[in-house]
């Protein structure tokens, strides 16, 4: 079973002020570490959607061996970003696990829980995270979808045409906030940042 990874990092970033692609995380961009992340999975590939802040992000990711795919149509919209990177995967994909460069907190673990959910049933459209009946992301993919899905617009994501197959998806119930936490304005940021050397402080 082919499932790509497809990391979108191409957007404007305009309520956190600056690219969140490449905020410090553990001492690298952030970009950079989610990559990782999905990197240590079994998957067919890892594809990243750039955009604004591309030269930097592109180096940030130099060293990593992800397929970079440029969408210079990025301020229109998360819409294009998805497209973009469906448009790019090979004719073989079953599926795409669809990331978001915002996400710090999602981990190789969480990623193979989605991989072996949607493996466990390869008849479904979807796998979807859910903590605390709060839906959330990542979220793999099936290929049937791909055509319905780069036909959107603007900054719409996935959700508009995943909510027509309610009956075709799978929730995957997990006990892990990650999937609901993203940063998007420098309070969020600082918060988890905060959250993060708390939790060190504490372990010392």
């Amino acid at each position: 079973m082919n499932i790509y990874g497809l990391l979108l990092a191409a957007g404007q970033s305009a309520r956190m002020g600056q690219p969140k692609q490449l905020l410090s995380w553990r001492g690298q961009p952030l970009v950079a570490h989610v990559a990782k992340e999905a990197l240590t999975v079994p998957l067919s590939g890892l594809v990243v959607v750039v955009g604004a802040a591309e030269d930097a992000v592109r180096s940030a990711l130099r060293d990593l061996p992800v397929t970079i795919v440029p969408n210079p149509d990025f301020a229109a919209g998360l819409s294009t970003s998805l497209a973009t990177g469906l448009r790019s995967l090979p004719a073989t994909a079953d599926a795409a696990l669809i990331l978001l460069v915002d996400q710090p907190l999602v981990t190789a673990r969480l990623i193979r829980q989605l991989i072996n959910a949607y493996q466990s049933r390869p008849d479904v459209l979807a796998v979807i995270p859910r903590y605390h009946g709060q839906r959330g992301n990542p979220v793999i993919i099936a290929a049937p979808l791909f055509c319905e899905l780069c036909q959107l617009s603007g900054d719409h994501g996935a959700r508009i045409v995943l909510d027509r197959y309610a009956d075709q998806i799978v929730w995957l119930d997990v006990d892990d906030p990650a999937v609901v936490t993203d940063v998007d304005t420098p309070a969020a940021w600082q918060a988890l940042v905060g959250e993060r050397k708390q939790l060190f402080d504490n372990n010392r």
